[in-house]
Order: C-alpha cells, then structure tokens, then sequence
C-alpha cells in the first residue's frame, strides 16, 4: 500500500472503531414509566326510600301511611294522594341521577299543579 494512502486509511480505521464502539457501549436505556395503577370509581350507593310509592298509572304499591297531615316538602308520594282525595292526572316515573324521580300531575279547576318528588320525598311544587 502506498505511503499516502496512510493517512487516509488510519483516518477511516479511527472513524470506523468509534462507531462500533457506539454500538457497542453500555447505555442506559430509558422507558416510559409504568402507569399507576388507577381505581376505578365506586359507584354510589342506591338511594333508599320507605313507604309504598305511585306507579305509572297514578296508583299506589300499598295503602298509604296517616303520617302527614299536609301536604309539604317531604311528603311521600301516596301522602299526596291521600291528602288529595283524588288520583293524579297523570305520573311520570323515572331514574335520575339522584334515584327515583316522580312527577306528579293535578288538574284543578283554574290551575294546574306539579309535584316533584325524588326517592319517594316531595320536592318542589309548581302551581
């Protein structure tokens, strides 16, 4: 080989041992972390209610108790038609997210009057 190409290959002999060495060295390998681990979000208890309540068709699953003498916030649903004397004239019955939703319908002379109850406890009355 001649003399001058010497350099040239020593330069490329150098360059060629650095990049091997490179690929050789021990490096520290980075990885994403592990996720931690996530609990699931408990589901809230069901609502719980007493007494006998209105099905859709305006009746009740039971006869209603005596216990309110009128009719205000937190009253029971078969209070209300107790102490109206009369089915409803109409009842929705439904799930919300705090349970048991009802509304309940009168038609009176004049007016009309809406009771909302949820988890079987008046609620809020719209006349």
């Amino acid at each position: 080989m001649p003399a001058s190409h010497l350099p040239r290959l020593l330069i490329l002999a150098a360059l060629a041992a650095g990049g091997l060495s490179a690929c050789t060295s021990t490096s520290t390998e980075t990885r994403a972390p592990e996720p931690l681990p996530v609990a699931a979000p408990r589901p809230a208890p069901a609502p719980t209610f007493q007494g006998p309540v209105l099905t859709g068709d305006g009746t009740c699953t039971a006869p209603a108790p005596a216990g309110a003498p009128a009719i205000e916030i937190g009253i029971g649903e078969c209070d209300l038609v107790r102490l109206k004397g009369k089915p409803p004239t109409d009842v929705l019955v439904g799930e919300g997210r705090a349970g048991r939703e009802v509304q309940v319908l009168y038609n009176e002379p004049g007016a009309k009057e809406l009771y909302f109850f949820v988890n079987n406890h008046l609620d809020r009355i719209v006349k």
